[in-house]
């Protein structure tokens, strides 16, 4: 096979998604190219969580390199439903060809960043806010060994955020993610 389940099943819920989503860190070294740590199917369009959420759901498991089995009926899916699941930005995270694995980079109470490297020495990097309030976050170009002026994208505004010296700030909503690409 190349693929395995990592954790027990999961429920559009935000706890139960949380919990099997962020402890995924910990295994995250054994995913690679033909082998595929499985953290359960999206539940992205199924109800149980906000929209904000079901991006920290789809961020998070591109971000681990998981598979996208998409949890819900297809024929009824909603507009913001097919933006999340049909993003094509985030969808390239998860199914890069270097395939390697995301490091926590830092975890500051609820506050968590998350980094991966990319082909053409790009560089995903999420922004997780786990708590019940909005929270302002950054990320250190130097934690990522990387110096000077990065170009940013923010992949779920579809949006170019111009170029960045030594770090990168936001406003992360409750429950909710920054998801940026990084490049020179």
């Amino acid at each position: 096979g190349n693929l395995w389940r990592t954790t027990g099943d999961i429920s559009d819920h935000w706890k139960r998604m949380d919990k099997i989503g962020f402890k995924q860190f910990e295994i995250a070294s054994y995913g690679q190219i033909g082998h595929w740590n499985d953290p359960d199917m999206l539940e992205i369009g199924n109800g149980g969580m906000s929209a904000d959420e079901y991006r920290t759901h789809m961020s998070l498991w591109s971000l681990l390199g998981a598979p996208l089995l998409a949890g819900n009926d297809l024929r009824t899916m909603s507009d913001e439903t097919k933006s999340i699941l049909l993003n094509t930005e985030v969808i390239a995270i998860d199914q890069d060809p270097l395939a390697k694995p995301v490091k926590k980079i830092s975890e500051q109470g609820s506050l968590v960043v998350a980094a991966r490297p990319l082909k053409d020495k790009t560089w995903a990097v999420g922004l997780f806010n786990r708590g019940d309030a909005s929270a302002k976050m950054s990320v250190k170009w130097s934690d990522l060994g990387l110096h000077g002026k990065l170009q940013v994208r923010g992949l779920w505004a579809h949006k170019d955020l111009g170029k960045v010296a030594d770090q990168f700030s936001a406003d992360v909503p409750s429950h909710g993610v920054i998801l940026i690409l990084l490049k020179h």
